[in-house]
């Protein structure tokens, strides 16, 4: 049985913006989290919805295999919501972030689609927490969808995820997020500690060169 049009279509859009997304920008992350690192920085990692779900994973990767100290600010429910009943959601991850003492050698990585806009009230924490940054002169970077919005206005470095269609920019942006920051944390320039099943792989290929010479 063929698969439909309509996978056949999704898939397509996977290999064009596989193709298509800005190397660059990507390199350009790597280096300002190597220089974060190096300076003893932290990085926090910024999402909603999806991208929550992303800072989260993020949070573990970078920590274990990069050797990077992380947080998010979504890991911790019960202070989120205080934060937001009591202060409100505009302002619960720029007052979360002071909490945390944000400073200069500190760097935030947003995960959103849209990048935020106050103007239409989108994704409105993301932006009050990346006008703090740009305050205290701390870096930001991000992977985002559409035209990247305010986060890409202002990071020092931003890869956008290009649009092909209208219905499918939620789930391509949020999709090559995860494609990305893996590729990010497993950088050469990057990686600090080998994951199991790489470990795995390597004692399997030198078990089998063992016996191919025995």
């Amino acid at each position: 049985m063929e698969a439909t049009e309509s996978t056949q279509k999704y898939l397509r859009e996977v290999q064009q913006i596989a193709v298509s997304v800005d190397g660059r920008e990507i390199d350009r992350i790597v280096e300002l989290l190597c220089h974060t690192r190096s300076k003893g920085g932290r990085v926090f990692f910024l999402g909603v919805g999806g991208g929550a779900g992303h800072a989260g994973h993020a949070v573990n990767d970078f920590r274990k295999i990069a050797g990077i100290e992380c947080y998010a600010p979504t890991d911790n429910v019960s202070e989120l919501t205080a934060r937001i009943n009591d202060d409100g959601w505009e302002s619960c991850y720029a007052n979360w972030l002071q909490g945390s003492r944000l400073k200069p050698a500190d760097a935030l990585f947003v995960f959103s689609v849209g990048g935020g806009c106050l103007e239409n009230n989108i994704s409105a924490n993301i932006v009050e927490s990346l006008k703090l940054a740009k305050r205290i002169g701390a870096t930001v970077v991000g992977v985002v969808g559409r035209d990247g919005g305010y986060t890409a206005q202002i990071a020092d470095a931003c890869v956008v995820i290009p649009t092909l269609s209208a219905d499918t920019v939620t789930a391509h942006a949020e999709s090559f997020q995860a494609v990305i920051w893996h590729l990010v944390v497993s950088h050469p320039r990057l990686k600090r500690n080998e994951t199991k099943w790489e470990q795995a792989s390597l004692v399997d290929t030198e078990r089998s060169f063992s016996i191919a010479m025995a």
